[in-house]
């Protein structure tokens, strides 16, 4: 059976081509209310340009061929960016259709639209047409679906917009990632999801790394589901140390043909979401290439062989991708 292709901002390829992958990365993110202050609007769109260019050839330099940039479309989503980049760089680049959590999304307009129709049925549409036939005019097709929960519980609107991207990940075959917040919720997204029809194995639920709850990421693991372990760098949120133990525990566990890693790092803002000199300190670490230099020679000193490093970069996100079923485990 030929395995899927997948849709990158600049054609498709195939999971045996993807190489060397980062399952989540950010060009740009623009939180809703970015553009009302007008006195800090970040970065001109040439220099936005430049400095993605720049990310994407540090991370061909150390291996990588594609990434994941699963910005939801309520999120300041660039996938015209996304596909000047690529040309320039001829690196495969993966976007998302779907929306943000709750709180930091586009909430408001899919609520008022509610009133009148059911916007669960709007979603859908948006998500199917924005991974078969392309998002606005561009042309470019989502090739995943991104959604996402706040802390410690699925409210109602993001439990409606699960809906929508099961409805439409089975009328497409895409596969879903997931947004959580401090290590919780993933059981509930996978468990309603999987309920709901898609396959656990065409999961990743995203920031797992967030706890160090072991049982937490096994349930998830013996669900079927990815684990993105995907923050790496942000010690702010929760220590590297944590989750290099937490990765460690799993992949000793059996667990390490289903987890995926990255660091959510992001290279451009709209606004000025938090003071200039905090964004800058953060990308000392926060940056593409903090897996491969810092935490892989961490995870070999811990007795983790290298083959099992470069199966979370190469194999896992070519199986995810697939949809190859994972085995059972114990």
């Amino acid at each position: 059976m030929t395995a899927p292709a997948i849709a990158t901002v600049t054609g498709t390829v195939h999971p045996e081509d993807l190489g060397r992958t980062l399952m989540h990365e950010h060009l740009l993110i623009a939180y809703p209310g970015a553009e009302s202050d007008t006195i800090r609007p970040g970065p001109s769109a040439e220099e936005r340009f430049s400095i993605c260019v720049d990310r994407i050839e540090e991370m061909k330099d150390l291996g990588f061929r594609s990434m994941l940039d699963p910005c939801p479309a309520d999120l300041g989503r660039d996938v015209e960016l996304m596909a000047r980049v690529a040309q320039k760089t001829g690196f495969q680049i993966i976007c998302a259709t779907g929306l943000y959590k709750e709180a930091e999304g586009g909430a408001a307009y899919w609520k008022f639209r509610n009133a009148f129709s059911p916007s669960v049925e709007g979603m859908t549409e948006l998500f199917v047409h924005e991974l078969t036939e392309g998002i606005g005019s561009t042309g470019i097709r989502a090739g995943i679906i991104k959604v996402a929960t706040g802390p410690g519980r699925m409210s109602d609107y993001e439990r409606m917009v699960f809906e929508a991207a099961a409805r439409a990940s089975l009328a497409t075959g895409a596969p879903i990632t997931t947004h959580t917040d401090q290590g919780t919720v993933g059981d509930v997204q996978q468990r309603l999801l999987t309920e709901l029809g898609v396959p656990a194995n065409r999961i990743v639920i995203g920031h797992s790394c967030g706890t160090s709850d072991g049982e937490y990421h096994l349930t998830i693991a013996r669900g079927g589901s990815y684990l993105g372990f995907d923050r790496f760098g942000l010690d702010m949120l929760h220590p590297d140390e944590e989750r290099i133990r937490s990765l460690v525990r799993l992949l000793r566990a059996g667990a390490g043909d289903r987890v995926v890693v990255s660091h959510d790092s992001v290279w451009c803002w709209r606004g000025e979401p938090a003071p200039r000199a905090v964004l800058e300190a953060l990308t000392e670490t926060w940056n593409p290439g903090h897996f491969t230099l810092r935490i892989a020679p961490r995870l070999r000193a811990e007795g983790i062989a290298e083959e099992a490093i470069e199966a979370l970069l190469v194999d896992n996100p070519r199986r995810f991708f697939a949809g190859e079923k994972l085995p059972p485990l114990s």
